[in-house]
């Protein structure tokens, strides 16, 4: 029997993504929700009801109205907004972090997407917090480079207008104020006594992302080098399908943001030498870092290999 799939936002730029993956798929079942009833409360909790699994591509709100629907107790949920990232009801779905996460995941009736940024950040931090490499106080930085279609339909559109202002032909630095939206979960799962300072940066290019963290080695624990903490970093890593570190040097002279677009693939690059090191994570903001990943984690749900379809 067919595993029957709805998509909650079905028509933004993430649920387009997650169909794009799976809407082919012989071993799915793809219920879709006409058009013109997408917004008809009554007719979307049929739909949540009917599934067994339910991805959530809308707003905070809107996911949390959502799940507030769903009355079978068999549904699952992949829930691709912010809403539910630092829950302790909720399962995050970054199977990479632990044999243990990816086990939790594979048993969850509900497990949050992480965000794109947090993807990045996530990837390289969490494992040398838990390897005793960064300590958890550590005042951690980073800045990270994304493709505009991170921002949805409203910002595709400005940035693809044949008549957009110039300053969107610049990369424009954003969430200012220091409190952008993804670093709660940058904190919790990383473990981090203090949140990141955080600064993301959007550009004109369509997808591709450049998560990068700035470390001084002589505020580590035995102050390693940064090839010692690539050598960590791969060790960590060395199972994982979609996520790798490359060899220490061996890397372009500029990392480019969307050397990675159109997979689900990870990259961790460190860089440096005996004093400071920096780790950066390419990877697809729509891939790895949204509906790649969401489609990863029903994978995974499904007892199925977590490459199926990627």
């Amino acid at each position: 029997m067919k595993t029957k799939v709805y998509i909650d936002g079905q028509s933004g730029t993430t649920g387009l993504q997650i169909y794009d993956r799976i809407g082919a798929r012989e071993d799915l079942e793809l219920l879709r929700i006409p058009e013109e009833k997408r917004h008809d409360l009554a007719e979307r909790k049929k739909y949540l009801n009917a599934a067994d699994i339910v991805f959530l591509c809308l707003p905070d709100d809107g996911a949390r109205e959502a799940v507030s629907l769903i009355e079978n107790p068999e549904v699952r949920v992949i829930d691709a907004s912010t809403a539910h990232r630092t829950s302790e009801d909720w399962t995050y779905g970054y199977p990479e972090l632990s044999p243990e996460q990816r086990e939790a995941i594979r048993h969850s009736k509900r497990v949050a997407n992480p965000g794109c940024h947090a993807t990045g950040l996530i990837s390289s931090a969490a494992p040398l917090v838990r390897m005793g490499i960064l300590p958890k106080d550590y005042p951690l930085t980073c800045f990270s480079l994304t493709g505009y279609s991170g921002g949805g339909k409203k910002m595709i559109t400005q940035y693809e207008a044949e008549d957009k202002p110039a300053q969107l032909y610049a990369p424009g630095i954003y969430g200012l104020t220091l409190k952008h939206k993804h670093i709660p979960e940058m904190q919790k799962v990383c473990g981090l006594t203090y949140p990141p300072v955080f600064l993301p940066v959007v550009d004109d290019y369509y997808k591709g992302m450049a998560t990068t963290i700035m470390l001084e080695n002589r505020l580590l624990p035995g102050h390693p080098t940064a090839e010692d903490i690539c050598g960590k970093l791969k060790d960590y890593y060395k199972d994982a399908y979609f996520v790798n570190v490359s060899d220490f040097g061996d890397h372009p002279s500029t990392l480019y943001s969307n050397v990675l677009a159109g997979t689900n693939r990870l990259q961790l690059v460190v860089c440096g030498h005996e004093e400071q090191t920096t780790i950066t994570a390419l990877f697809d903001n729509l891939g790895k870092g949204a509906s790649g990943a969401a489609v990863q984690n029903m994978n995974i749900m499904l007892g199925l290999e977590e490459s199926t379809g990627l």
